[in-house]
C-alpha cells in the first residue's frame, strides 16, 4: 500500500523541495517574475510544445446537500436539491449531443450516501453511454462513502471502478497542510487521508487530477509544501493527469471576511502561481491547467504565457464556482477555446480526459 510514502507526504510541511529546484530557489524565483516567466515558459515548451488542450465535458452537480462545514464553500448554502435519475440522464443526453467525451459527476457529502449510491449513478450513465468517460468521486467523497458503508477505501474504489469510474478529480485537497486545513475545512479529511485515497486509486489503475486552492489564509511555505506532496506522489505512482490551480473566491462564504484586502492576489500573482507550479512539479506533472471559471476567460488565456498548457473543459454546468461569485458563464464552447488559444499563438488541441487526442484530430 505504500503507507510509508503516505506518512512521508503528510510530514512534508517545512521541508525542502527535492529535485529540480530547492524551496529557497522557488521563493527567489517568485520574487523575480521575469525569470520565473522565462523558466516556466521554457519548461512548458520542452514538455508540451505549443499545443494547448481542452476537453468537451459536462459537470453534473447531482446534489448540493452536504454535511461539510468548509468555510470557503457557498455551494451547500443554496436551496437544497438532489437530481433524479431522469434529470441526470437528461443532462448526459444533452452533453452527448454536444460531443462531450467526459461527464464529471460532483456533489456534496450527502448524509448517509453509501458506496452503492455512488455506484448507481455511475452505472446509470455507463449503461446508456458506455463511451463517455466518467470522472467522479473526489477523495473526500470516497472516504465519506466508505465510512457510511463500513468498508475499506480499497473496496469502495474497486466497486466504483467496476461500475464505470474512469478517473477521479483530485479536489478536496485545498492546501495539504493540516494547520491550514484546521482553519478552512476542519471536518474534512486530513493530509494523510487525502494522500492515502489518491495513492490507493493510482495503485488500482484509477488516475486522478490534483488541485491547489490558493489565495486565502495560506502562506508561501504552505503552497510549496503542497506542491512537494504532489510531486512526491507523482514520482511514486505516475497517476496524476494534471495539476489545476484554483484561486480562492471570497464571495458568499465564511472565509472571505478573514482574508484582508492586503492579502488579496492581483493578476500578476495569479500568473506567477501558475508558473511556479510548472517549475516546482517539473518534470513529473506534465499538464498545468488554469481554471477559466475562476480566473475568467481572458486571464486564463493569459496564463498560457506563464507555463500553462491546458484550459480545462467546456463544463456546461458549473454551480460550485457560480455560487462562490464567479461572473463567468457556465459554458465555454469549443470554438471559444480555439479563439482564446490561437490568440496567444498556440495550437488548440481537443483532448480526452486522459490527455489523448480525440479521434477527430
Amino acid at each position: 500500500m505504500g503507507i510509508e510514502v503516505v506518512e512521508e507526504c503528510a510530514e512534508a510541511e517545512g521541508r525542502e523541495v527535492e529535485g529540480h529546484l530547492s524551496k529557497s530557489d522557488l521563493i527567489d524565483l517568485w520574487n523575480r517574475p521575469v525569470e520565473l516567466f522565462s523558466l516556466a515558459n521554457g519548461l512548458r515548451l520542452k514538455t508540451c510544445g505549443d499545443e494547448v488542450s481542452y476537453v468537451i465535458n459536462r459537470n453534473i452537480n447531482f446534489s448540493n446537500r452536504c454535511l461539510g462545514s468548509c468555510r470557503f464553500c457557498a455551494f451547500r448554502t443554496e436551496e437544497a436539491y438532489t437530481l433524479s435519475d431522469e434529470e441526470v440522464l437528461e443532462r448526459v443526453y444533452q452533453a452527448h449531443n454536444l460531443g462531450a467525451t467526459e461527464i464529471c459527476v460532483q456533489g456534496g457529502l450527502v448524509p448517509g450516501m453509501a458506496v452503492e449510491d455512488y455506484c448507481h449513478i455511475l452505472r446509470l450513465i455507463n449503461v446508456d453511454y458506455p463511451k463517455i468517460h466518467l470522472h467522479a468521486c473526489s477523495p473526500m467523497e470516497v472516504l465519506h462513502m466508505s465510512r457510511n458503508s463500513g468498508v475499506a477505501v480499497e473496496d469502495a474504489l474497486r466497486d466504483l471502478r467496476a461500475s464505470g469510474l474512469g478517473s477521479m478529480p483530485g479536489t478536496a485537497a485545498e492546501v495539504l497542510v493540516d494547520s491550514v486545513r484546521a482553519k478552512i475545512c476542519p471536518e474534512k479529511l486530513n493530509t494523510r487521508e487525502w494522500c492515502r485515497v489518491v495513492m490507493t486509486a493510482h495503485r488500482q489503475g484509477i488516475p486522478t487530477t490534483t488541485t491547489l486552492m490558493y489565495g486565502h489564509v495560506e502562506s508561501m511555505d504552505d503552497r510549496l509544501a503542497h506542491l512537494q506532496i504532489i510531486r512526491r506522489i507523482q514520482e511514486r505512482t505516475g497517476g496524476i493527469t494534471e495539476f489545476v490551480l484554483l484561486p480562492f473566491m471570497p464571495m458568499n462564504n465564511l472565509l472571505g471576511p478573514d482574508v484582508p484586502c492586503s492579502r488579496r492576489l492581483d493578476l500578476l500573482d495569479h500568473f506567477k502561481m501558475h508558473a511556479l507550479a510548472r517549475v516546482a512539479l517539473y518534470p513529473f506533472v506534465t499538464n498545468i491547467q488554469a481554471s477559466w471559471t475562476k480566473l475568467g476567460r481572458d486571464a486564463a488565456g493569459a496564463t498560457l504565457e506563464w507555463g500553462v498548457n491546458d484550459l480545462g473543459g467546456t463544463l456546461m454546468e458549473e454551480n460550485i464556482s457560480r455560487s462562490a461569485g464567479s461572473r463567468e458563464s457556465q459554458y465555454l464552447s469549443p470554438e471559444e477555446f480555439v479563439d482564446i488559444i490561437e490568440s496567444h499563438g498556440r495550437k488548440a488541441v481537443q483532448r480526452t480526459t486522459l490527455y489523448k487526442r480525440t479521434s477527430n484530430q
